[in-house]
């Protein structure tokens, strides 16, 4: 836009028609330009934007124009002075140009941080050599497992598929690394964390975060206590209670459980089902610290496995830097990581 006081050229681009009705069409675009300069000049001197004062060339101007606008200005100017203004003031309240809207977008999802190694694609700035490839789609039907008896669900250790892939769980929730959330949200981790009440205590809202960026919540008991011995009522209340406490924390209701320990027994079974619980899950991979702990079945990662990270607060390595080596480890064997609830 122009500034008060700028001078502005006027040079009509209107050939000269035959009929009256194009001269009249082209004195009302010559009005209007002459109105647009005067409202931007007048009403908008602090919308001004970069790249030069606005200067409307009008060229040609036809015998009929330049006898009409004298004439018509004065009744054109002010309906069409109003019109600007009011278009033109509430572009300066809020732009509408979209490629600086999206802009906008980008910057708040970046926060105040900014892009950690920014320039980089999204896999290396998290030390990794090539993309995670992308999980297969999942079984329309998700395979059988093995249960103890009619109704009771599955204790499953590992998935049984020749899909390449494996399935990360963390359990406890003490670890609240808000890296490990930009971890999962920018290489899209399909994690599933077994909550417990008395660990996570107040920080539910860190879980809502991790959810929100594409973690799955399941059920890891009340109090972590070991559920092997306990009578069933008390296997209940811990099963059915965290189910209650993540309902009315996220919405839902889980569908897996993780006992404390790894431990059970066939009431932890029964006490699951009458919860609402579709499978137990275990583990045949464990990662303490940076190490990899190998149950039955070899030593070395599978398609299918089930790994459990240890989420207890080290100093070093971080969660995110143990989540990190392990994606090293899976690319190694050719594997990926798949959503474990598209399994069970």
């Amino acid at each position: 836009m122009g500034t008060v006081g700028q001078t502005y050229k006027f040079r009509a681009r209107v050939s000269v028609p035959g009929d009256i009705a194009a001269h009249a069409a082209a004195v009302l675009t010559a009005a209007a330009h002459a109105t647009a300069v005067l409202a931007s000049a007048v009403l908008l001197p602090g919308c001004a934007r970069d790249g030069g004062p606005a200067e409307i060339r009008l060229r040609r101007w036809s015998p009929t124009a330049a006898v009409l606008v004298p004439v018509l200005a004065p009744v054109l100017a002010p309906v069409l002075a109003l019109v600007l203004a009011l278009s033109l003031l509430t572009g300066c309240a809020q732009s509408v140009d979209p490629i600086e809207r999206l802009g906008r977008k980008a910057a708040q999802r970046v926060g105040s941080r900014g892009p950690s190694g920014a320039g980089k694609p999204v896999y290396r700035r998290w030390g990794l050599a090539a993309p995670l490839p992308p999980a297969p789609k999942p079984p329309a039907r998700p395979p059988a497992a093995r249960t103890a008896g009619p109704g009771l669900p599955p204790a499953v250790r590992r998935v049984r598929t020749t899909d390449k892939v494996v399935f990360l769980t963390y359990d406890d929730g003490a670890e609240r690394d808000p890296r490990f959330v930009d971890l999962v949200r920018e290489l899209r981790l399909p994690v599933s964390t077994f909550l417990t009440d008395r660990v996570v205590g107040p920080g539910y809202g860190d879980f809502a975060r991790l959810q929100s960026v594409g973690a799955s919540v399941q059920n890891h008991t009340l109090d972590h206590q070991a559920l092997r011995g306990l009578p069933y009522a008390g296997q209940r209340a811990e099963i059915c209670g965290q189910q209650e406490k993540l309902r009315s924390r996220f919405g839902l209701r889980p569908r897996l459980l993780r006992p404390p320990y790894g431990t059970y027994d066939p009431m932890t079974l029964r006490a699951a089902a009458d919860c609402g619980l579709s499978a137990v899950v275990l583990w045949r991979v464990s990662m303490e610290s940076d190490e990899l702990i190998f149950g039955e079945g070899g030593n070395r990662l599978r398609p299918g496995d089930i790994v459990s990270v240890a989420s207890g607060e080290w100093a070093a390595p971080t969660l995110r830097e143990r989540t990190v080596r392990l994606l090293r480890e899976i690319q190694r064997r050719g594997l990926t990581v798949g959503r474990l609830e598209d399994y069970l």
